[in-house]
């Protein structure tokens, strides 16, 4: 709760299944650094993320 950004660097099952609303809402900055490309850009900016991904 209160970090400012959120770093995925695994593809570990957990991950995908991020539960995206509630992560963001514990965040004070919704922030999401994607090394795995799990997310799909759109459906981040759907959710409020600033979204950045490797290799899009």
């Amino acid at each position: 709760e209160g970090c400012d950004a959120l770093v995925v660097a695994t593809e570990w099952e957990e991950f995908k299944q991020l539960d995206l609303a509630r992560a963001r809402a514990a965040m004070t900055h919704p922030i999401l650094f994607d090394g795995r490309n799990l997310f799909d850009p759109d459906e981040m900016e759907r959710f409020g993320w600033v979204y950045r991904s490797v290799g899009r």
